[in-house]
This record gives C-alpha cells, sequence and structure tokens, in this order.
C-alpha cells in the first residue's frame, strides 16, 4: 500500500494549522512561533501541494509597509523553491479586539468601514499569488445576548459586505470565488450562518451569488450533531461546494480540531466515498484541495507537529485505498443493489409523466400493496457492516 503523498494528491494546509504555537483559553503556548517559510518548505517535504494563509498568519498585524513587502517577498520565494502554490486564502477578522463584535456585522459602522478595508487589501495580495478560493470564517459575526444584535440588520450588512468585495473582485478581473464557512458557535455564542444550510439560504440573497459557496469543516458541522458528508453533499447538489476543510471531531462539543480521521472514523470514510466516487456514474464528485483545518495537539513538540501534518495526508490516502476497494467489493455491489441506492437517482414520474398520469395509475394507489412494500427489508445494516469490515482492513 503506497501512503506516499503526491501533488496530484492536492492536499493543503493553512499556515495557521501547523503554525498554531498551542494556545488556549486555559494555557499559555506550549511551542513557539512558526517562520512561514520554514512551514513551506516542510510542508514540500511531506508532500502537500498547497499552503493557504489568513493574512495575519504571513504578516504579523501591524507591519508598516517595508515589513510587509519584504515578509511577502520572502514567502514568494519559498513558493517559487518548493513549486507549493496558494489555492485560498482569508482574512484574520477575529483576533484583534476592534473585531469582538464582528467585521461585516458589527454595530459600530466605523469597524464595519475598517474591515471592509482589511479584506480588500488581502484580497489583492490572494490574486496575486494565484489563489482560486477566498473563504470567509464570521467567527464575531454573531452574539451572546438576542437584545444586543438586531439579526435582520446584521445580515443586511453581512450581504452588503460581501457584495461589495464581490463587485471589487469582479471590477478587479480577479479570478476568485468566495466560500463562506458555517460554524454555529465559538468563539461568539452564536454565530451567524451557523451551518451549511443557513450559509446556502444566505447566499440566494447575494448580487453575486454565482460566485459565492461553502467551505464546510468537518468540526463545525459535526459540532451542532450534524452529518459532514449530508453537509457537503447538498453543497455539491447545489453546485457550491468551493472549498472543504477536514479535520477530526468527537461530537457536539468545542471545536477540537483533530487530525482528519481522529474522530468520526467512519464518518471520515463516508466523507472520503463522497468526494472520490460521489459523482453520478461513480467517479470524482469534487477536484479541489484537500485542504486540512487541523490543529496539532497542545501536548506536542514541533516535531509532533510535522508528524501530525504527514497524519492528515496518510489517513486520507488509507480511506481513499479503503473506499476504492469498498466499491470494487462484488459483495458491496451487491448489497448496493438490494438496498436500491441507485434506484433513488431514478426520477419518480417517468419520462412526459404527468402528475394527472400519476393519478390515473391505480398501482400506484388503489391497487397498491402497501402491507408488502412496508414490510420490504433495505439491507442497509448489511451495507454499514461491509463498510465497517472494509475501514478496519478485515476484507
Amino acid at each position: 500500500m503506497d501512503l506516499t503523498p503526491t501533488r496530484d494528491d492536492k492536499f493543503s494546509f493553512g499556515l495557521w494549522t501547523v503554525g498554531w504555537p498551542a494556545r488556549d483559553p486555559f494555557g499559555d503556548p506550549t511551542r513557539p512561533p512558526l517562520d512561514p517559510v520554514e512551514t513551506v518548505h516542510r510542508l514540500a517535504e511531506l508532500g502537500a501541494y498547497g499552503v493557504t494563509f489568513h493574512d495575519d498568519d504571513l504578516v504579523p498585524f501591524g507591519s508598516d509597509d517595508s515589513t510587509r513587502e519584504k515578509t511577502i517577498a520572502r514567502f514568494r520565494q519559498a513558493l517559487s523553491e518548493t513549486g507549493l502554490v496558494v489555492p485560498m486564502a482569508t482574512t484574520n477578522t477575529f483576533t484583534h479586539p476592534v473585531f469582538k463584535d464582528g467585521a461585516f456585522t458589527s454595530n459600530d459602522r466605523s469597524v464595519r468601514r475598517y474591515a471592509i478595508r482589511k479584506i480588500i487589501r488581502n484580497i489583492d495580495l490572494a490574486a496575486e499569488l494565484g489563489a482560486a478560493t477566498y473563504v470567509f470564517w464570521g467567527g464575531r459575526e454573531g452574539s451572546e445576548t438576542d437584545a444586543g444584535k438586531d439579526i435582520r440588520a446584521a445580515l443586511e450588512r453581512y450581504r452588503e459586505g460581501l457584495d461589495l468585495v464581490a463587485q471589487y473582485v469582479v471590477d478587479h478581473g480577479y479570478r476568485l470565488r468566495f466560500a463562506i464557512e458555517p460554524k454555529p458557535n465559538e468563539p461568539r455564542g452564536d454565530i451567524l450562518l451557523p451551518t451549511v444550510g443557513h450559509a446556502l439560504a444566505f447566499i440566494s440573497t447575494l448580487e453575486h451569488a454565482d460566485m459565492v459557496g461553502v467551505n464546510p469543516e468537518t468540526g463545525h458541522e459535526q459540532m451542532s450533531n450534524l452529518n459532514y458528508t449530508h453537509g457537503i453533499a447538498q453543497a455539491l447538489w447545489q453546485n457550491k461546494l468551493f472549498h472543504i476543510d477536514l479535520n477530526g471531531q468527537n461530537g457536539p462539543k468545542f471545536d477540537q480540531d483533530l487530525v482528519f480521521g481522529h474522530g468520526n472514523l467512519l464518518n471520515a470514510f463516508s466523507t472520503v466515498d463522497l468526494l472520490e466516487h460521489g459523482a453520478p456514474g461513480g467517479g470524482p464528485a469534487y477536484d479541489g484541495p484537500r485542504h486540512f483545518d487541523y490543529k496539532p495537539l497542545r501536548t506536542e513538540n514541533i516535531d509532533g507537529v510535522w508528524e501530525s501534518a504527514a497524519a492528515n495526508m496518510r489517513t486520507y490516502l488509507i480511506l481513499r485505498q479503503r473506499v476504492a476497494q469498498f466499491r470494487a467489493d462484488p459483495q458491496v455491489r451487491e448489497a448496493l443493489e438490494a438496498a436500491r441506492v441507485a434506484e433513488l437517482w431514478q426520477p419518480t414520474l417517468a419520462p412526459g409523466e404527468t402528475y394527472q398520469d400519476l393519478l390515473a395509475d391505480r398501482s400506484a394507489f388503489e391497487d397498491y400493496d402497501v402491507d408488502a412494500a412496508g414490510g420490504q427489508g433495505y439491507g442497509f445494516v448489511r451495507l454499514n457492516q461491509l463498510a465497517v469490515e472494509h475501514l478496519l482492513g478485515a476484507r
């Protein structure tokens, strides 16, 4: 089993992932800061193809123009030396106290104006570096008190902000798409657009809805006790899966950001199955980066950081092989047929059939044997057991 990552696998990491110094609300950092240039070189050595960043991950907040230019030049040189690409970028609108009440949706109008300027400056850099996707995670766009935030007005300002920066991208001819990253809570008590469904509904109201999709994260959906595979399936169905964040999560609790697969492993299996074989006919359903938005455990030293980065890619490759074997197994194919999974792609009405034809069809209702239909078994347990056995390497 070859588990060596290649550039063709499109594995990418954020500077903030491996670069997390392991500070948490209850403890100081356990690791020193990482130089972004070192990160680029180490990720390239591990077999990654891409690196992503928030503006402040690359250029420390408050840096003067000269420092910013020098930092970006060093980063560009590292990309050139390694061949790594920047498939995605985003803006930090959550760390500095100015964003304590949000960015696009702060009650303070001046904060909203500052946030838009900060975002636009980094959009320029993202476009220069060749990024295809720009992510918006609204971690501070929310509230802890119902009386303190008019949610209707907040959504209006959210829409205004995205419409504005989208128009900026269009006017400058940038080849960028936007992706909203949902999360239910943390750091705010209640974050706006908390799930994939909320985000998709909001996108439909935007002036440039065609260039805005979603960036679902494993842990963010599972924090709400939702099924991540279902979320990305709906995004795919609506042609809105513009980017993904993969990690591990153990149910509805704080955002753990574990290594991919180090949580709900069976759901990770189904996620890889969907991404790699989920298109009608069995082809890949998603061709974008496999981006890992995780954090090395606070217990790890710097060696553990790179071991954990490699673990994300290794786990994905193992699951990809297990999924391929699952799909090729004759017993699985038999179980899928018995469960009538493919039949769901068949329209309920026949070609040319109308609801009048359906109402006239006695076999569909008057003569339909509901007891026989109600007594049939679908064999989902057998199908799921076959998935578990392939996942565990028992087949």
